[in-house]
């Protein structure tokens, strides 16, 4: 399902990433039978951050996601204040401002209220607050959704908090070396502009595909991680092809450059994207390397740690996919 409405405008994005890294080294000494070189080899991956103290993993491997979830040193909420507020300052403007909050990812910290009220309670907003969740593409999804939307507030705010290691079996390689923790926030208007606009917009999802990729309440995630990457890279190059001429062309037109910011899953699967796309190393925006697979949080983080970069004339391709199985992508355009 793909769309061109009438561009909203991005004000301002955050993020936020938890103090405590979890290196190739640290991962190495849970003895799992994994090293720095078996790491690099298969997903690229040489640090993650994490919301669980070093310890605790060290000690218990997080064999019962309860006791992870008690012990974390920041809950979504608070990770998603923080990189809210990030956003916010660089939109340059106020909580008050916010008529509309939307939150999702993959790991929301209760089954009721919705985060998104939460969230917006600890920034003293009193607005709409929902959450809109697809797993790794809900950012992808709720701007689509917001795309096809009458009647916004001047102002909404777009939230992402994944603590996805809180979820996570340390005592399975697979999975231990993928997941980090990361929140990213984006302040979007579809009324006041911005020097940033989304001008395309697409969501899909195969859902026959739905037990690929999993995170049970109160159970460890779990993929078909073979499967996963074959579907993520064959998604990801659809999408990016779909996009890719319509930004080659404003970026040629107005004297900028193509960026793809694709889902942080691994940087091998980006590479092999990059490398069937035809698309330059330099043209290929990731933080995968350095913070791990931070679910939706992933790409808008990206976007965040480059906003500064971004010049006139640069076309911004993202692409997300995720568990359903899911899938969104969007086309910005960044003007003077």
């Amino acid at each position: 399902m793909a769309d061109a409405p009438a561009p909203l405008y991005v004000h301002g994005v955050g993020h936020f990433h938890p103090e405590a890294v979890i290196d190739n080294r640290f991962l190495e000494t849970l003895d799992i039978g994994t090293d720095d070189a078996w790491i690099l080899e298969r997903v690229g991956i040489r640090a993650r951050r994490t919301v669980l103290p070093l310890d605790y993993i060290r000690e218990t491997r997080n064999v019962d996601p309860r006791a992870g979830e008690a012990a974390a040193r920041y809950d979504n909420v608070e990770t998603g204040r923080r990189a809210a507020e990030h956003a916010l300052a660089r939109a340059g403007i106020t909580a008050g401002e916010v008529g509309l909050v939307i939150a999702g990812g993959c790991t929301p910290g209760m089954a009721i209220p919705a985060e998104a009220c939460r969230i917006a309670a600890a920034l003293g907003i009193e607005a709409p607050a929902f959450d809109l969740n697809s797993a790794c593409s809900s950012f992808g999804a709720q701007l689509h959704v917001l795309a096809s939307m009458r009647g916004l507030p001047r102002f909404v705010l777009v939230v992402n908090p994944e603590n996805t290691t809180r979820v996570v079996d340390y005592r399975d390689r697979a999975t231990a070396v993928l997941w980090g923790d990361a929140t990213a926030a984006t302040v979007i208007s579809a009324e006041v502009p911005a020097r940033v606009r989304i001008v395309e917009t697409s969501v899909a999802s195969s859902p026959a595909g739905w037990a690929a990729v999993t995170i049970p309440r109160h159970g460890h995630f779990a993929q078909d991680g073979s499967a996963v990457q074959r579907f993520a890279i064959k998604t990801t190059c659809a999408c990016v092809e779909a996009m890719l001429p319509a930004a080659r062309a404003h970026a040629a037109a107005h004297g900028g450059r193509v960026r793809l910011i694709g889902h942080q899953a691994n940087l091998l699967m980006l590479e092999a994207v990059v490398r069937r796309t035809g698309l330059a190393a330099d043209e290929h925006w990731y933080n995968v390397d350095r913070f791990g697979n931070t679910g939706a949080a992933g790409a808008p983080s990206v976007l965040s740690e480059r906003w500064d970069e971004l010049v006139a004339g640069d076309a911004i391709v993202m692409a997300q996919v995720g568990s359903g199985l899911t899938w969104a992508s969007l086309r910005m355009e960044v003007g003077s």
